[in-house]
């Protein structure tokens, strides 16, 4: 059974992060799954919507780590996977919306800033801690960031990696709301009925217009996975992976 629940509900295409027993955590097919569902999405004239959302009360923890350390393990110079995920969100057409509950860490959250609707329970959590361990930003968050909260907001986020509430991700304009459970699937169900009843060709041209950007945020991605993969191979990295693995605190002496 597939860890991604593609479903389609009348115009809605619904992808569900469905491995409950990791947090949702992502693997590499995962990512795989989620960038064809959305590929086809967009060459489905029926659909005008995607819905993104977690399973059990939980968007996802991030990136698998052991999924993750295999990867860097085997010596990988790209994360190809991972970056198709990353280009069929970016150059997706049609309007996504994500359903935020629980966790949302590392890509969890920065997958959001390429999302044009993101509603959240209270039980959010968004984190992104890629400078814990030993790593940088990811999927052009340090380019987003600074222009969505400001430099020194953007900082915090990314140079301290520490986690903040759904209400300040909505204070931040991360987020459009946060809704109580019973008032979040209304919302949800809402707003991608309304999205659904709009003449699709407005629809996504609305949405280039907004997008109007996107060669800055695509070369920007790039930059940042040219640094991340480097940093992978640091000691400073190394060291984090291990500390994981042997379920310990990093060597600081290691970590620096």
């Amino acid at each position: 059974m597939s860890d991604v629940v593609v479903s389609q509900n009348e115009n809605v295409l619904v992808l569900t992060l469905s491995r409950p027993h990791k947090k949702n955590a992502l693997t590499r097919q995962m990512y795989l799954e989620l960038a064809n569902a959305i590929h086809y999405a967009e060459h489905d004239p029926q659909i005008k919507v995607i819905l993104i959302e977690g399973c059990d009360g939980c968007f996802t923890a991030g990136n698998d780590m052991h999924d993750f350390i295999a990867a860097v393990e085997k010596d990988a110079e790209e994360v190809p996977e991972t970056e198709q995920f990353m280009r069929a969100l970016l150059q997706c057409k049609i309007p996504v919306v994500a359903k935020v509950e629980g966790l949302a860490i590392g890509i969890g959250t920065t997958l959001l800033l390429h999302c044009d609707f993101v509603y959240a329970s209270p039980s959010a959590r968004f984190m992104m801690p890629f400078i814990n361990l030993g790593l940088v930003p990811e999927y052009a968050a340090s380019f987003i960031l600074p222009k969505l909260v400001g430099h020194v907001k953007a900082a915090e986020l990314l140079m301290l990696g520490e986690s903040f509430s759904a209400e300040d991700a909505q204070q931040m304009g991360l987020i459009n709301a946060v809704l109580e459970p019973n008032e979040l699937n209304k919302k949800i169900e809402q707003v991608t009925h309304s999205l659904t009843k709009k003449p699709r060709q407005a629809l996504l041209q609305t949405k280039s217009l907004l997008k109007h950007d996107q060669q800055h945020v695509t070369e920007h991605i790039y930059k940042e996975l040219e640094y991340f993969v480097a940093a992978m191979r640091s000691e400073a990295a190394t060291e984090a992976f291990t500390a994981f693995l042997e379920k310990r605190a990093p060597d600081e002496q290691k970590f620096q």
